[in-house]
């Protein structure tokens, strides 16, 4: 029994061994197949660079486009409009800003793709900041200087301030934030009163569900 014990131990490495010596001549004596590893290894760093650089670059095009919203915000055409109820989808609506999480940002009307290229956006036909009813906004959470990162940290008697061209108001945040359905609407229905809504992606990374805030003007 303790003769054979050894040997058992002996002989896998030696197959390892083997195999690892057959592959790697497979590879010398075939120039195909040396090609397409090498290209399968440029591919797949390609692709980590790829994702790895993505989020900075759309980082970088927010900043700098916030730099102008931040200029727009509060430009005499753009108060007109916000007055008349007519701003224009991607133009600056109203700067949100959250103190427990750090988040100082320029919203804009519209949640399209080039709209929020902005960071957040504002949902059409929901009611504009301090008017009665439920303020809809929507932010990313990984890209786009993902203002709404730490969304999930925010906690009951928080405050979220909406400094619009003709005033500010503020929100205090009324229940832990939640998860719901990409697909529930219900969300940003309505509502009697002056309430506050915020959406992001969930979990980070995955448009799957969404995280909601919800608050009520002071």
């Amino acid at each position: 029994m303790t003769d054979t014990t050894p040997l058992a131990v002996e002989k896998k490495p030696a197959r390892l061994r083997d195999g690892s010596r057959f592959f790697f001549d497979s590879l010398r004596s075939r120039p195909v197949a040396r090609r397409m590893l090498s290209g399968f290894s440029i591919i797949t760093a390609v692709v980590a660079i790829g994702l790895l650089a993505y989020p900075l670059a759309t980082n970088y095009m927010q900043d700098r486009l916030q730099s102008k919203l931040a200029i727009q915000l509060h430009s005499a055409q753009n108060k007109a409009a916000y007055t008349a109820g007519h701003t224009p989808e991607g133009d600056a609506l109203t700067r949100i800003v959250i103190p427990t999480i750090k988040v100082d940002t320029v919203v804009v009307e519209g949640t399209g793709a080039s709209a929020l290229r902005a960071g957040a956006g504002h949902y059409p036909n929901t009611p504009l900041p301090g008017e009665e009813g439920n303020v809809a906004i929507a932010g990313h959470r990984t890209t786009y200087g993902k203002p709404f990162a730490n969304l999930d940290h925010l906690g009951v008697g928080d405050q979220v301030v909406l400094e619009t061209p003709i005033g500010r108001h503020v929100y205090r945040v009324t229940r832990p934030p939640f998860v719901v359905s990409n697909s529930d609407f219900s969300v940003i229905s309505q509502t009697s009163g002056h309430t506050l809504t915020l959406t992001t992606c969930h979990p980070k990374g995955s448009a799957r569900q969404r995280l909601v805030v919800k608050a009520e003007m002071t």
